[in-house]
């Protein structure tokens, strides 16, 4: 009985289907025949049916979420690159504000790079949409209204470690409380404080490059370098590299069968705005840019057991982080060979005219004399003239500063590894 009541049903709602369909097909015939009968006016189909552009405007017009995210971003790492990555991960835009000298100053003491330095190694993140300069320290009330009724921000990012005022008060507390505050997870391995207490415990053979260079080889010295390096082992890097934060990084597209691959090689340790502006111009050379990272051993030789101050992996997040690279090669051999151009069907070869190099090292061949052969190289004019050392030496300059300022924090940085516990991830 039931399945016979459900059997009626059945037949009376597909008979009315069926009559609905043909009233549906009949008003759309006369629709379009209304131009022979004057005086009909019948209404046509589309006005039967929900308006679907109507429907795909409210879609197309959904509102962006705009997420603001603030810092010194001092001496830019593959940490802070990660933290914007996060953030914008939040939103649609990301708009960064890069704290003024002076606020750091009175915050935090002198920083390293200057305020267009900073503004330089921001601009040039992948994830970046806008800048704001000279941003305060502190969220004020002030600056939190002109976030969210000038640069119409939805809601303020940070890191999930404390950041407090000289007063001990929450930087980010206002925020919070005008529930517009998101929190993403500290990146693991990596801080300003790791990479200034590298270049100090390097200090002594970083200033020592210039007379090194001037004096031959003595294995003895060569010894005695090596020890100092040995006994600074505290200083090395805690990052542990997966194939899960290259891919994050990367943008995970090959250039096409006809685009002009560019392609430029170097160290890229201690990332600086000097390496963001040469990238730049590389990559206004074609239209896909290879960068090429040379390996810690490579970098020693070249430069000196003291560097590389960053390690491999290190090196190629931040150059994997640049908006001007396509793709990195995690490295890469100090020789252009003809099998690498090939290989990457590279069309054109650079090099900068400012580069780090330890002359005591010795000369070796020329590693372009292929790509020099082959007519494909080419020089180009470094926009700036820093260079790794040049920034390291700032910090030396200034070594009790940076000694007492980092005494603290490294004490925080190793209360924190001991404590640590699982970090899920981001």
């Amino acid at each position: 009985m039931d399945f016979e009541s459900n059997s009626w049903i059945g037949e009376r709602l597909c008979y009315y289907t069926r009559l609905f369909g043909g009233v549906m097909l009949t008003a759309a015939l006369l629709g379009v025949s209304t131009s022979y009968f004057t005086g009909i006016s019948v209404p046509t189909l589309p006005h039967l049916l929900p308006n679907l552009n109507i429907l795909r405007k409210k879609k197309r017009g959904k509102k962006r979420i705009r997420v603001y995210m603030d810092g010194c971003f001092d001496l830019m790492h593959y940490g802070h690159a990660n933290a914007i990555r996060q953030a914008k991960a939040l939103g649609d835009e990301l708009v960064v504000g890069v704290v003024s000298d002076e606020e750091i100053v009175a915050n935090k003491g002198p920083p390293v790079l200057c305020m267009e330095e900073r503004l330089a190694l921001v601009s040039g993140l992948k994830w970046v949409d806008e800048v704001i300069a000279n941003a305060p320290y502190a969220i004020t009330e002030d600056f939190m209204n002109r976030l969210f009724n000038e640069h119409k921000i939805d809601y303020i990012i940070h890191g999930d470690d404390p950041c407090l005022l000289p007063d001990g008060t929450d930087a980010y507390a206002l925020a919070k409380q005008a529930g517009r505050y998101k929190q993403i997870k500290r990146t693991e391995g990596v801080s300003s404080t790791d990479i200034v207490g590298r270049i100090l415990s390097s200090a002594k053979s970083i200033s020592q490059d210039s007379t090194k260079a001037s004096l031959p080889g003595d294995d003895n010295m060569n010894g005695v370098y090596a020890e100092e390096k040995m006994a600074n082992i505290d200083q090395i890097s805690h990052f542990l590299p997966t194939s899960r934060r290259i891919v994050q990084f990367s943008n995970g597209k090959g250039p096409g069968p006809n685009a002009r691959v560019v392609y430029i090689d170097g160290a890229f340790d201690l990332f600086h705005a000097g390496h963001v502006e040469i990238l730049r111009s590389a990559r206004q050379l074609g239209d896909f840019l290879l960068v090429g990272v040379y390996t810690d051993q490579t970098v020693s030789e070249l430069r000196g057991h003291q560097y590389p101050l960053m390690n491999l992996h290190e090196r190629s997040l931040s150059v994997l982080a640049c908006r001007y690279v396509d793709e990195v090669i995690i490295g890469s051999p100090w020789e252009v060979t003809q099998d690498m151009v090939t290989t990457f069907n590279i069309s054109v070869v650079v090099h900068g005219t400012v580069s780090d190099r330890n002359t005591s090292t010795g000369e070796r061949h020329d590693p372009y004399a292929v790509p020099k052969n082959m007519g494909i190289f080419r020089v180009i004019d470094s926009p700036k003239d820093i260079t790794t050392t040049s920034v390291a030496q700032r910090i030396i300059a200034n070594h009790e500063i940076y000694v007492k300022r980092n005494t603290k924090k490294e004490a925080n940085e190793k209360k924190y590894y001991a404590e640590k516990q699982y970090v899920s991830g981001d």
